[in-house]
């Protein structure tokens, strides 16, 4: 039988081109093949540090959000009113004029006038970089709505946090335990990593209302209650001390637990850390029962002794969570109800941790030399590791459920040793390492420092000279005095009421709040568009940038339009947020491996000529000529400071390039380029654990730019900042809260990881809890116009556990009326068992508004998807005061999204879901009925 010839191995391009994803936050190394100059296929790098060639489904799909339909073509300016859509193409230099009209003048006499904030970017050195030049005070990026309380719990607790900032120790694990995981963050290397531990036998314990992704592969899943997740973990801690199941040397040699506290309730300093002349904590000496600066060569710091001077004992951090967690407040029969966990099972797992850490605990030989200057043979490996993410941290009490995460790591002695949780270069580096917030303006010139950073105490907070907010989203004030990531989602609602002040500009990049990045969708889009006595809009002018035409395109007066991933330079730095693995440093690139056939460009490019337009200082030469042509040029020529540069590889040294430190090599991207698009420097061996304390790694990270000098710290199990704030709340210091607030600082801010109620004021008949988590196929709202991943998420419906759809007679593919008591949506819902059955939930970011996207009118995301965001407020509701705080963290500001309760009834199915909102028209028009093409021959 004559067989015919298939080529088996058909050529797919003619040429590879490597760089970065950017489909979600992995920054996975992708192969870009081309044909004739045209995307015909991505793959996953298989050299890369991150992903090693693994590529998900929205990697894959990246060719489809190239080509989008919805790609904008070219600097656009509002025509019609605020809100249609309706636009007339311009050229840059008309963009730019028009920008630089608005914005000179307010530069000139008021720069906070300005407020320019980004969303999901990965350039935010730059991006605060342009504008502390500018000099507004008002700036911030996504992380405020999103996990601050992350990022924020973990720098303030240990030096670094899950995700960018550190990893589990994949190859020696045994236990690894998730909190409030969805399936969009960190994909490819938790799904690498996960299946590199069942491999071997480890165990995986999912915590999670829901059961999806990372949760579903789970050896054991405990369908926890929204929002309790800390008081499950601080009574795990409960039993773990109660059984001396803890590692007291860890405690010791590394964390503040033996540092002295001040414990005379009279003094102004009660509860603050005993001194030095040097500031430096003080322990007392195991061996010489004295006085000892924590960092004394050969000390040997003491977790039981007191010290009493001058009439008042101080005694060790460690007395004082003895005495707060070994309350039976805390058992595990006292908060098994509220948790929704069996207190056996609650033990259970408990134990589990400590059989795990104790029982199998084991050596490496790496001998290494801690800051005390002790020599040590081996490393000690405890192998149980955590990681967590938004779920956990999105709730009003998430800074401190984050905190009690961290501290459960720390007495188990699992962080930064063989086995457990280690950090990521940059990282760690303690909170006293980074800027604190600044907001000195002078008209006309830059900024007096970083806006962004972290307060040590009521000094520390952006406070006009009259009290009132420096910020216009508040942040670090009394309402939320440790707002490291700002408060995106106030930006809009504080400038339209005037509360601190009103603005003249909103600039914005990536920022999709008109629809689904705000609370309160639909109170927001009449925000944007009010106008005042005169006729005026509130906000007089909003400059946006995106790649696509998302909904906040048609509530923008300018547009920029941005180039996709594909087209575009980006640097994915050790300055922000860049690729390392726990034994590396690492940095990439994106750069344009095709060039884009639409007048667009880059943001950060466009910025670099808007900057030179406005003469800000940093973006021109010293005769005022542009200093940087484009982003490339910035990347490649500007220095933070002295030799360290934005990218660390290929650095100009005196004979030879050289890593971490060194000059501008004009050569630098090419090398990037010919490396397939990143830089990697591992840790020397025996440097890469024990981070923080070890000499040779603090060394190494010198050398590398990473410090200045060395830097070793003991871990915070009691925050002091903290402390400070109630001390001010009790009526101590010259700086003092305002009197509605001292209660709060006081109940919410303590100095040990507690857990208090997060329920709503007005949410009386409003029981069950609503959660929405993005869905692993989708990052930002892009992926819901993305032709490929369309089909795996057209529409969403509302998740209702069995005990629920029996309750309201409910079945698939019925719709419901859900309320809040905020507003109402009617949406089709469907059963899931895996469910916490007291929570209902739903993807985020399906649901899309009629004629963004590019989308039909009659596409499913507009029919029938539908976002939970409406039913939530960005405020809460009055108090009894009359107060209305916002919906955030009261610590933080993180927008506590997963407060949210809701009552459901079932109802006719109605055409569409609701609510519905009048179609808006699209600058780019509605894309083609079937989307397809060939590329070459």
């Amino acid at each position: 039988m004559n067989q015919p010839k298939l080529d088996l191995s058909p050529k797919v391009s003619d040429e590879i081109r490597k760089t970065t994803c950017y489909m979600c936050a992995c920054r996975c190394g992708i192969n870009v093949h081309l044909k004739e100059g045209k995307v015909a296929y991505i793959e996953g790098n298989r050299d890369h540090p991150v992903n090693k060639g693994v590529l998900c489904a929205k990697g894959s799909a990246g060719i489809m959000q190239h080509n989008a339909p919805s790609r904008l073509k070219s600097p656009l300016k509002r025509v019609g009113p605020r809100g249609s859509g309706e636009f007339e193409e311009i050229s840059w230099d008309e963009a730019y004029q028009i920008a630089a009209d608005w914005l000179e003048p307010i530069r000139k006499d008021n720069p906070e006038k300005l407020a320019f904030f980004t969303g999901r970017d990965q350039s935010q050195s730059f991006t605060s970089l342009w504008a502390q030049a500018f000099g507004t005070p008002n700036y911030a990026a996504h992380g405020g709505f999103c996990s601050v309380n992350m990022a924020a719990a973990g720098i303030y607790t240990m030096g670094g946090a899950f995700w960018e900032f550190g990893q589990p120790d994949w190859d020696h694990t045994k236990l690894f335990m998730l909190f409030g995981v969805a399936e969009d963050h960190d994909s490819n290397p938790i799904k690498m990593g996960i299946g590199k531990i069942k491999g071997r036998g480890a165990r995986v314990i999912g915590v999670n209302p829901i059961r999806t992704g990372y949760n579903a592969v789970a050896d054991d899943w405990v369908g926890i209650t929204p929002g309790t997740d800390g008081l499950f973990i601080l009574s795990m801690i409960h039993c773990l001390m109660k059984a001396g199941k803890i590692d007291l040397h860890y405690l010791a040699q590394y964390t503040d637990a033996p540092v002295l506290v001040n414990c005379d309730e009279k003094s102004p300093e009660f509860g603050l850390y005993m001194r030095d002349e040097d500031g430096k904590q003080l322990v007392v000496d195991r061996v010489t029962g004295k006085l000892a600066a924590f960092d004394k060569p050969g000390v040997k710091p003491d977790l039981a002794a007191t010290h009493r001077l001058k009439g008042v004992t101080h005694k060790p951090v460690f007395h004082k969570m003895a005495d707060m967690y070994l309350s039976d407040e805390y058992a595990p029969e006292a908060v098994a109800e509220r948790c929704g966990i069996p207190a056996k099972r609650i033990r259970a797992i408990a134990a589990e941790l400590a059989r795990v850490a104790f029982d199998e605990a084991f050596e490496l030989d790496h001998a290494w030399t801690d800051f005390r200057g002790e020599k040590h043979k081996t490393m000690t490996g405890r192998p149980v590791s955590f990681h967590a993410m938004r779920g956990i941290s999105a709730h009003a009490n998430g800074f401190q459920t984050c905190r009690a995460l961290h501290t459960l790591q720390i007495i188990l002695g699992t962080v930064e040793v063989p086995g457990g949780f280690r950090f990521k270069p940059p990282y760690p580096k303690p909170a006293t390492a980074h800027p604190k917030p600044h907001v000195g303006m002078t008209p006309g010139a830059p900024l007096n420092g970083p806006h962004l950073g972290f307060v040590h105490g009521p000094d520390d907070l952006a406070l006009k000279e009259d009290g009132t907010p420096a910020r216009i989203d508040k942040a670090f004030t009394w309402e939320n005095p440790m707002s490291s990531h700002g408060l995106m989602h106030m930006v809009i609602s504080n400038a339209h009421a005037g509360d601190p002040y009103k603005i003249d500009t909103l600039f914005m990049y990536m920022a999709n709040m008109s629809w689904n990045s705000s609370m309160n969708t639909g109170g927001v889009m009449e925000m944007l568009t009010d106008k005042d006595e005169n006729g005026d809009y509130v906000i007089p002018h909003i400059i946006y940038s995106d790649a696509y035409s998302s909904e906040m395109v048609a509530y923008s007066d300018l547009i920029l339009p941005d180039t996709t991933y594909l087209e575009r330079h980006d640097c994915i730095s050790l300055l922000d947020r860049p690729i390392c693995e726990a034994d590396a440093a690492a940095d990439a690139i994106r750069w344009p491996v095709v060039e884009p056939d639409r007048n667009v460009k880059g943001f950060q490019s466009a910025l670099c000529d808007l900057g030179a337009k406005l003469g800000l200082p940093g973006f021109v030469n010293e005769d005022g000529t542009q200093k940087y042509a484009d982003y490339a040029d910035y990347i490649v020529n500007h220095e933070r400071r002295p030799g360290i540069g934005p990218l660390a590889g290929w650095r100009m040294g005196e004979k030879n390039l050289q890593s971490g430190r060194g000059g501008v090599n004009a050569a630098q991207i090419d090398n990037y380029i010919e490396n397939g698009g990143f830089f990697v420097e591992h840790i020397p061996d025996g440097a890469n654990y024990y981070k923080p304390w070890n000499t040779a790694y603090q060394e190494w990270a010198v050398g590398m730019g990473l410090y200045d000098s060395p830097q070793p710290y003991l871990f915070s199990l009691y925050v002091e900042p903290m402390r400070k704030f109630q001390l001010a709340a009790e009526g101590h210091g010259e700086r003092q809260p305002p009197d509605h607030l001292r209660q709060r600082i006081k109940d919410t801010m303590s100095p040990l990881p507690i857990w208090y109620e997060t329920d709503q004021q007005g949410n009386e008949g409003y029981t069950i809890n609503a959660l929405t988590q993005r869905p692993m196929a989708m990052y930002h709202s892009w992926g819901s116009q993305n032709a490929w991943l369309r089909q795996l998420h057209g529409h969403n419906p509302l998740y209702l556990p069995t005990k629920l759809m029996r309750q309201n007679d409910l079945s698939d593919g019925d719709w419901a009326r859900v309320y809040s008591p905020h507003g109402e949506i009617t949406v089709p819902v469907m059963e899931m068992a895996a469910l916490n059955e007291n929570t209902v939930w739903t993807w985020n970011a399906i649901g899309k508004r009629k004629g963004a996207w590019a989308l039909d009118k009659n596409a499913p995301e507009a029919t029938k998807g539908f976002l939970l965001n409406h039913l939530i407020h960005e405020l809460l509701p009055p108090k009894a005061d009359g107060m209305r705080w916002a919906n955030s963290d009261p610590i933080t500001g993180q927008a506590a999204w997963f407060d949210l309760k809701v009552r459901i009834e079932k109802t006719e199915a109605p055409k569409e879901s609701r609510p519905e909102y009048p179609p808006i028209k699209s600058p780019v028009g509605k894309g083609p009925d079937k989307l397809a093409w060939k590329v070459g021959k």
